[in-house]
């Protein structure tokens, strides 16, 4: 049963058992509604209170179920809430926890509503490209006032119910009760069992006094802040519907959206997404059980600007951190630069001053390996040189206390190679955090051959502790991000030597829905960094074709902003990406080099052969193990590459426009001189699927 019925009294209690979050899909549905009948049949019932079992009240509808006939059958939730609405004796929503989408339009049916503090109630439909679909939208703002109600359904973002309760003039909780919620819900229930007529949030109005010029300026701000998504200017929409239309004609126009919105290309992205980073934590073999170490204090090496932002997340989390460099003056200014930053914070309001100082005093500094033998973890961010690399870890196998984590920070080296420098490869692991690592999101932690399953495991539940979003990667040159954006940026320089400009191509797939195109992204990380790569790319791999432009630029001194000058002009203390005539010159006079007379490029040839590398790739990626889903590639890029959240990431896009058209537009670039005709034959992976008319999306 997916939930169970008892009766306490005069009262009936029908508790929502479906864990974790007791979703509402169709047996949880249907074993409500059977209950709600059973209650009508028995005389001796005169109340009956809904609640959910475990740590929530609902979080909603079951995700899982979307595209799928369970979402739709009947009962489904509408039928449910009208059935809740139409019962003959008082039905009471007891909230505790979580309150969130369909179950809080489910609580929203209910006659009346008892909730604990603390409990967070939000609609987050907006976060999948949806508007809530069953009375979210009408209801709300009938019970806590239009501008509140659509704050809450623009965000998204959950409220605690004590908050909510203090609102003036609400009408969402009938009470904020303390102490043992179903012993008051009971209570409540026989105090209501009498009442006639029955309230029903239908009944109540929803008014603004300034309706039209207020929805017009949120419609104006939603088109700003968030263009490509439909989602938000019909939430708007649906709750002017409330202050416009009968309830009854705003519900049918509310589901009618709600229905479109679900066939939109966004909406599916954002579902993608929203399962594709919850499947990112789990790991095949590596059961939800596995027992972890015991992580209390950790340590750094490396002061730099990411050893410091590596430390920032722990010191935030709450856990002491000792940073180690080799010279005082270096760790002076590690230390400096993390007060620098917590300043800005305390500044713009982000943290107290006092939480400030409580962070810092977290981090202790030394020079002395020897004061690193306590830590639990202990993570290197030492130049990206594996000689360097070998020094540390040869030290740090001396002094590290058994069962403690050696982490590498490696962006691309060989963590196997890391590991073999120690006498325990079990505890070696690879943490690759992104620039600037206290904010970006991603954290690619890296499996090596011999990794122990509980290392993994530890490593995983740290990284959801500093609120990272954790994805494995295997052990290969670049792991999945940088290795897959080798191919994209080598596309963006043969595409300047074919005839594009460098402003061309980054407008281009910027108006695609890229942060930032690859030649101010090149700029932004430094453009000596992929100068090194491609070095040891030409020993490795002399039949790839790259192009020299980038090379020259960097002969030139042209490292990017921290020298001023890169693919762009900078100038001092401003990002502003200026083009240059400088570098318009250099491209030209290489093209003369090589006798190549320029064509005219395309936008949608740009886009298609920056994004298809990157999906190419992505299928070599899952077909070697490296990565072990399509929605984990998709996450990477999402989180740590800025590729456009509307269209879900490489693969999920890949997958929307069609593997078949993909396959066909590379085939086509196979016919290209300039490039690389053995690059472009789809990947055993995309051609099998292309071929089957099956997507990545397969087995996420």
């Amino acid at each position: 049963m997916s939930a169970r019925y008892a009766v306490h009294g005069p009262a009936a209690v029908i508790t929502l058992d479906n864990p974790p979050v007791n979703g509402l899909g169709h047996a949880t549905r249907r074993d409500v509604a059977d209950g709600l009948v059973r209650a009508q049949d028995d005389p001796a019932v005169q109340a009956i209170v809904i609640t959910g079992a475990g740590r929530a009240f609902s979080g909603g509808a079951d995700i899982r179920e979307f595209d799928t006939p369970q979402a739709m059958r009947e009962p489904n939730l509408l039928s449910l809430i009208l059935a809740i609405e139409a019962s003959g004796k008082p039905v009471i929503a007891a909230l505790h926890t979580v309150c969130m989408g369909g179950g809080l339009e489910l609580a929203l049916g209910c006659h009346y509503r008892v909730a604990a503090p603390g409990c967070q109630v939000a609609l987050p439909e907006v976060k999948i490209g949806l508007i809530p679909g069953a009375g979210g939208t009408q209801r709300l703002p009938r019970v806590l006032g239009v501008e509140d109600a659509l704050n809450m359904i623009l965000s998204g973002e959950p409220v605690a119910s004590e908050r909510l309760a203090a609102l003036p003039g609400q009408r969402l909780f009938d009470r904020l009760v303390e102490g043992d919620l179903m012993t008051a819900a009971l209570a409540f229930a026989a105090e209501v069992a009498a009442r006639r007529p029955l309230p029903l949030v239908r009944r109540l109005t929803a008014h603004h006094p300034n309706a039209d010029a207020y929805f017009q300026f949120a419609r104006n701000t939603a088109t700003a802040m968030a263009p490509q998504f439909p989602a938000p200017r019909k939430c708007i929409d649906m709750v002017a519907a409330s202050v416009a239309l009968p309830f009854d004609e705003g519900l049918r126009l509310e589901w009618s959206t709600f229905t479109a919105l679900m066939l939109t290309p966004e909406s599916r992205a954002l579902r993608h997404v929203f399962m594709a980073e919850r499947a990112a934590g789990k790991i095949a073999d590596v059961p939800a059980d596995t027992p972890v170490r015991s992580v209390k204090r950790l340590a750094v090496i490396g002061a730099g600007t990411m050893g410091g932002g590596i430390a920032m997340n722990f010191l935030n989390a709450g856990l002491p951190v000792v940073m180690l460099e080799t010279k005082q003056e270096a760790l002076d200014r590690g230390v400096a630069t993390i007060r620098r930053n917590y300043e800005a914070h305390v500044k713009k309001g982000k943290l107290t001053a006092e939480r400030a100082e409580q962070r810092l005093g977290l981090l202790s500094t030394t020079l002395d390996y020897a004061d690193l033998a306590d830590a639990d973890v202990v993570i290197e961010a030492v130049f990206e040189d594996l000689g360097v690399k070998e020094q540390v870890f040869r030290r740090l196998d001396e002094v590290m206390k058994p069962g403690a984590i050696l982490a590498s920070n490696t962006s691309t080296l060989d963590l196997n190679r890391i590991a073999a420098f120690t006498r325990r490869p079990q505890d070696v692991i690879g943490t690759h955090f992104f620039s600037p690592a206290n904010v970006m999101k991603l954290l690619e932690v890296v499996r090596g051959e011999q990794t122990g399953k509980d290392v993994l495991a530890t490593v995983m539940q740290l990284g959801k502790k500093i609120r990272k979003t954790c994805v494995v990667s295997g052990v290969c040159d670049g792991f999945i991000g940088n290795r897959m954006v080798e191919q994209y940026l080598r596309q963006a320089f043969l595409l300047v030597d074919e005839g594009s400009t460098p402003q061309q191509v980054d407008k281009a797939i910027e108006r695609f829905g890229f942060a930032m195109g690859p030649f101010r992204m090149s700029d932004l990380a430094g453009n000596d960094i992929g100068w090194a790569i491609r070095k040891r790319r030409y020993a490795e791999r002399p039949h790839m074709q790259y192009s020299k432009t980038p090379d020259l630029l960097c002969e030139t001194g042209r490292f990017g902003q921290k020298t001023g000058a890169g693919w762009y002009d900078y100038q001092a203390g401003k990002r502003d990406a200026i083009p240059s005539p400088v570098v318009l010159e250099l491209i030209e006079g290489h093209r003369r080099t090589l006798g190549i007379t320029p064509r005219k490029i395309g936008d949608d040839e740009i886009v298609e052969r920056l994004v298809y590398a990157l999906v190419n790739e992505g299928a070599h990626l899952l077909e070697e193990g490296i990565a072990a889903k399509a929605g984990d590639i998709d996450m990477v890029y999402l989180t740590g590459y800025g590729f456009p959240l509307h269209r879900g990431g490489p693969m999920r896009h890949a997958d929307e426009v069609g593997l078949f058209n993909v396959v066909r537009a590379m085939r086509r670039f196979q016919h290209n001189p300039l490039d690389d005709a053995a690059f472009w034959e789809p990947a055993p992976l995309l051609a099998r699927l292309a071929a089957d008319g099956k997507t990545f999306g397969h087995g996420l």
